[in-house]
């Protein structure tokens, strides 16, 4: 029988280890008293609290029982997690699993891990300009911005509307993976523009994510009796901060908005009709992905290429070897068919009284 790390489960996640191709045996209790760091970025989007936190701690405690996480958490403040990483380091940690608040200045942490002879896992935002990254574990995240993009161009067509105009709702500076969501959404919007059916009327980078800045930007553009065709919204949070402002000026129907992330609050607008898709993007694999890799390393297992399929993605001075799963795009037909059915959020928890007729209507249940 194949031992624990080389069984099936693991297929969706492509994680073959080189020692499972020899047919050695791998330790399934890991070793004894290893230390793993996961340092997380913020606690606006609800997802890092509540899905990558317990996935990722869930699945290196299955194989590793006697392993400990150091956790923390940065609120958004790239300062605070140098603080941290260092301090893990301090206190043993032999696997940093980093998603920075700063894809350049978390460059020093990974120099820092590099020279202590620490393997760092990118996780989910690019780490820049540092040859101390050993993996990158993220979704294609061109493609979350093309899925976008195409589906707000799609509705168009689909309401007959053929010269639209949109306001465009970019993600946060400092995160390497809103450059990424935007040359995706460009891709689709440059050609539309360039032929003259698609207007932009004006773009916002949102610091930090912030949901209260997107609606400030949108308030300042805004007001009763304006009208507009569209928004781009590079996340449910901010496409939150900007319906927040179409209602208040009582913008009826409310346009198409996009968003990503399949947020609880996100899954409820669209089945109310105030968000148009989002993006769903499995967080349960990334995470025990991430999890398989920090025990590989912890355990001084060899990984072959099969684990990314032999991708790597460059960060300006490396060639990353990269794990990049695929992005799912969500409306409110088929959220049954998508988060409900992986266990991502329950019919209970999306299906409250404010939508229950929708989610009726749709038979979720």
């Amino acid at each position: 029988m194949l031992p624990r790390l080389c069984r099936p489960a693991l297929v969706m996640l492509v994680l073959v280890l080189a020692a499972c191709e020899s047919g050695a045996t791998l330790p399934t209790a890991g070793p004894a008293g290893g230390v793993v760091a996961l340092l997380l970025p913020e606690r606006t989007a609800a997802r890092y609290e509540g899905a990558d936190r317990p996935f990722f701690e869930a699945r290196l405690k299955e194989l590793c029982s006697t392993c400990t996480v150091l956790y923390a958490n940065a609120e958004q403040d790239a300062g605070k997690q140098q603080e941290q990483a260092e301090k893990a380091l301090a206190d043993g940690a032999q696997v940093l699993v980093l998603d920075p608040v700063d894809s350049l200045s978390a460059s020093m942490i990974a120099d820092q891990a590099r020279a202590k002879g620490v393997p760092v896992i990118s996780y989910d935002r690019l780490i820049l300009n540092s040859s101390g990254v050993t993996y990158y574990i993220s979704f294609d995240n061109f493609r979350v911005g093309e899925l976008q993009a195409r589906s707000l161009m799609d509705r168009f067509t689909e309401l007959g509307i053929e010269n639209p105009t949109i306001l465009m709702i970019n993600g946060s500076p400092s995160d390497n993976n809103a450059k990424d969501y935007k040359a995706g959404a460009m891709s689709v919007f440059k050609p539309a523009m360039e032929a003259g059916t698609l207007t932009i009327r004006a773009e916002f980078d949102t610091p930090n994510w912030e949901p209260a800045e997107a609606e400030k930007f949108v308030a300042g553009l805004l007001g009763p009796g304006d009208t507009i065709d569209g928004i781009y919204a590079a996340n449910d949070g901010t496409a939150g901060g900007a319906i927040n402002v179409l209602k208040q000026i009582n913008m009826h129907p409310i346009p198409p908005v996009t968003g990503q992330d399949a947020e609880l609050a996100a899954l409820q607008r669209l089945l109310s009709g105030e968000q148009f898709m989002t993006v769903y993007k499995a967080i349960k694999p990334q995470a025990e992905a991430a999890a398989e890799i920090a025990f590989s390393l912890l355990s001084n297992q060899s990984i072959s290429s099969a684990t990314t399929g032999g991708k790597t993605i460059n960060n300006g001075v490396a060639e990353v070897r990269a794990v990049l799963l695929t992005p799912i795009a969500v409306v409110r037909g088929n959220i049954r068919d998508t988060v409900i059915k992986d266990g991502f959020w329950k019919a209970e928890q999306i299906c409250v009284a404010a939508v229950a007729a929708e989610c009726a209507q749709l038979g979720i249940r």
